[in-house]
């Protein structure tokens, strides 16, 4: 895919790319469904976001050479010591396509994002 995406729904986001991006696309999905069951799918900034009571919670992106995981600033800074050998922004993790997903590492940061949510509703 080149360009920003025209996608309104993450099925249309996701079969943009190529076949194996689309497999760790669909990979990153599922984990942050299993790890936030009830947050909502959506497109939001037009790439994949999930939403937790009418906030972002976290988003992901593909790339032509990454997958892009944005779960807030908060979210790396929390993680930074896990996430050393990842290239960082601010908010955003870049996940390097010919590398298998930190799995655990993504539910973890998932997890602590749904607690902070709930956390700042109480």
């Amino acid at each position: 895919m080149t360009g920003r995406s025209t996608a309104t729904a993450i099925d249309e986001y996701i079969a943009q790319f190529p076949p194996a991006t689309q497999a760790l696309l669909q990979e990153m999905r599922a984990l942050i469904k299993t790890s936030a069951p009830e947050a909502a799918e959506s497109i939001s900034y037009a790439i994949p976001t999930f939403d937790l009571n009418g906030r972002h919670l976290v988003h992901f992106a593909g790339y032509e050479k990454h997958i892009g995981f944005y779960p807030t600033s908060s979210g790396v800074a929390v993680f930074a010591d896990e996430l050393k050998s990842y290239k960082r922004a601010k908010g955003s993790v870049q996940l390097p396509l010919d590398q298998p997903l930190p799995t655990d590492l993504i539910r973890r940061i998932v997890a602590f994002r749904v607690d902070q949510i709930r956390k700042a509703e109480r």
